[in-house]
């Protein structure tokens, strides 16, 4: 049994670090109406998205295989090709790697939107049977690199473990309100910020010798393209039916800062884990205030944000506000890279305690 105490450090450990007013239920009852009237729509377009079980890869294609007689010689060449890896690239491939091991939190998230949830848990509409076969998808990549991982011998996999289950523990507040409007935004950002992350790690990895590893990130890449053509085309058509609401989601989710899915990441040592992961990515260039730039400028044309017509006066507002924003994201990119080149260093228990240059 835990004392009073032990349970009280825990609880202060699990309270979210940014002060955001959590908001629930957000939508106006009626617009649960569009989308139900969307789900022929979305078994016609985006269920399309989704891969066969039988066509698709799994985490064992890219590991040692256990059965055959060269398993000990294939963890050896493993080991060996991991041993070039630096670690601040490490603490970043750790840190993506967390951050998909606790796709539980995002299943409840996408799961708690008005008008698409899986009100079973075995629904058979579209808007659930996407979003647990998303979540099938998704899985593999968290257990790839898990194992990965675990085999190199490079990190410490108790360290990480802890960090998963307290992230999982503590949940995610993105401020979408159980909204899908705000929801659908959030994960159109979100999975094209996890294919860029994805991406630049297997550029590192082939740079650093290490063409297998090159090859997971990859794959892992093209399936959060793949998952980010989905949901920017639910926006396009949330967009082409109801500009107006869609529009004001887009300004209010940009308004509020489209934070990361990890961001309460904890290991029970480093209250600020997650901004020094950041940092560190930040600094290699895994993932940069740049590209968020770069990604919003990319959604605002994906959808056509400028030309579209027929707003309120607070659409028209909000139109000009999400046009506008890049430039200034740009200028904060200015001020984060000033801020790494000052260095400063941090000790991170994923790689035992060693010192990274943030």
């Amino acid at each position: 049994m835990l004392s009073f105490r032990e349970v009280e450090k825990i609880r202060i450990h699990f309270q979210p670090h940014e002060a955001r007013e959590q908001v629930a239920h957000s939508m106006p009852p009626e617009k649960v109406e569009i989308f139900k009237s969307l789900e022929d729509w979305a078994e016609e377009n985006i269920l399309i998205h989704l891969k066969p079980v039988e066509n698709s890869w799994q985490p064992q294609d890219f590991l040692p295989d256990p059965s055959s007689e060269g398993f000990i010689d294939q963890i050896i060449d493993l080991r060996e090709r991991s041993h070039e890896l630096p670690d601040d690239y490490l603490v970043c491939l750790v840190g993506n790697m967390i951050t998909e091991e606790a796709l539980p939190t995002y299943q409840t998230q996408v799961n708690s939107y008005d008008g698409v949830r899986d009100e079973t848990g075995a629904s058979l509409t579209s808007w659930a049977t996407w979003t647990r076969m998303w979540t099938a998808e998704e899985n593999r990549h968290g257990d790839l690199l898990h194992k990965y991982l675990y085999l190199s011998g490079r990190v410490d996999m108790r360290q990480i473990e802890k960090t998963i289950q307290y992230l999982m523990g503590v949940g995610m507040y993105p401020g979408t309100e159980n909204n899908p409007y705000l929801g659908f935004i959030y994960t159109s950002f979100q999975e094209r910020a996890t294919f860029i992350s994805h991406g630049n790690t297997a550029k590192f990895a082939k740079g650093h010798g290490d063409l297998k590893l090159a090859q997971i990130c990859g794959t892992i890449a093209a399936d959060e393209k793949r998952h980010e053509t989905a949901y920017t085309k639910i926006v396009e058509k949330l967009f082409e039916i109801d500009g107006d609401t869609a529009m004001l989601a887009f300004e209010d989710l940009m308004r509020k800062k489209v934070i990361m899915p990890a961001h309460l990441m904890y290991d029970g040592q480093d209250v600020n884990l997650f901004d020094h992961f950041s940092s560190v990515a930040q600094r290699l260039g895994v993932y940069t205030a740049g590209d968020y730039a770069d990604i919003l400028e990319f959604l605002v044309e994906r959808w056509n944000v400028k030309k579209i017509g027929g707003l309120s006066g607070k659409g028209r507002k909000a139109q000009d506000y999400v046009c506008k924003l890049a430039p200034r994201i740009r200028k904060l990119e200015g001020r984060a890279q000033e801020t790494a080149k000052q260095g400063g260093t941090c000790a991170f228990s994923w790689i035992f305690n060693k010192q990274v240059l943030l």
